[in-house]
């Protein structure tokens, strides 16, 4: 149901509003370079600071926008279960296509907990949902285990896997099957994850390469296995860029650089530090992207 490039969109702002406008020549400009599908509200896109009529805002506007083109995947997990509920309601009423659920974060479920809290939440909406694994973030790792039992659930459909451990990928697409689709949430793990029977990845890089990292995954599925080795060289460096420091940073960094955004963010996100936007332009420079 959902594969390939799927860009995790920055959420644009101005004057310390969200910049529609600008979020919607972004949604353009990723239908027109390839990207698969769009998420909406999930890390990248700041969700933790957007209150709740701009995390609502943000969806709409991407699912107008998108206007059936291309799959919209709205991030819409919390740490409580009935604000999960309530938030991934809305977003289906909105006509989102499917939900991120990041792990409930900071109050550390145990297996059963994040268990219950998923089956809770898919009882609750008729939605296909992802699942979405980001221990670095949440501090809890959801295991292949409680994957597997999950995957009995008819409406989740996928998991973001981004704990970067292919054994862990590995136990999961064994002990799933075909039960649920395994994106990456990681770009660099994005190659070997499809190897061991992935299907794409959501993508930080993509808000800066959205061609590259869709026609990686393209030529993967085409069988042209060293054109999508080439690309993931290729895009190494820009990968290991986009966390220099804590994403979105370097990511709004650069597409402010593109001249397609502001240079904003929310507190307590900052700008980023002069030597390291110094080493991000240069790495964009070499890598062949323009800037303004």
């Amino acid at each position: 149901m959902f594969k390939g490039s799927i860009v995790a969109i920055v959420t644009p702002f101005k004057n310390k509003a969200v910049d529609e406008k600008a979020l919607s020549e972004l949604i353009e400009w990723h239908i027109k370079e390839g990207t698969n599908a769009i998420v909406p509200c999930g890390t990248t896109g700041e969700s933790a600071t957007l209150d709740y009529e701009e995390h609502y805002r943000v969806i709409d506007i991407t699912v107008k926008t998108v206007n059936k083109r291309l799959p919209v995947i709205a991030g819409t997990g919390a740490n409580s279960t009935d604000e999960t509920i309530m938030i991934t309601r809305k977003a289906k009423e909105m006509g989102a296509d499917g939900a991120l659920l990041v792990t409930p974060y900071y109050n550390k479920p145990t297996q059963e907990g994040l268990y219950r809290h998923y089956k809770e939440v898919a009882g609750a909406v008729d939605i296909p949902i992802v699942l979405y694994n980001v221990p670095g973030r949440t501090a809890v790792n959801m295991l292949p285990q409680t994957v597997a039992r999950l995957a009995e659930i008819k409406n989740i459909v996928a998991i973001k896997e981004a704990t970067g451990d292919m054994r862990q990928v590995s136990d999961i697409i064994r002990l799933c099957g075909d039960r649920i689709t395994v994106i990456s949430g990681d770009d660099f793990t994005t190659l070997p994850l499809l190897l061991l029977g992935g299907k794409g990845v959501i993508s930080v890089s993509a808000n800066v390469a959205p061609r590259d990292v869709a026609d990686m995954i393209k030529a993967w599925e085409d069988g042209k296995i060293e054109e999508a080795k080439r690309l993931h060289y290729k895009l190494e460096p820009l990968n290991q860029s986009m966390f220099i420091e804590t994403n979105p940073i370097p990511a709004k960094t650069a597409l402010s650089m593109m001249g397609k955004i502001q240079e904003e963010f929310r507190l307590p996100l900052c700008p980023m530090s002069n030597e390291n936007k110094d080493k991000l332009k240069n790495i964009l420079l070499n890598y062949g992207v323009k800037l303004k």
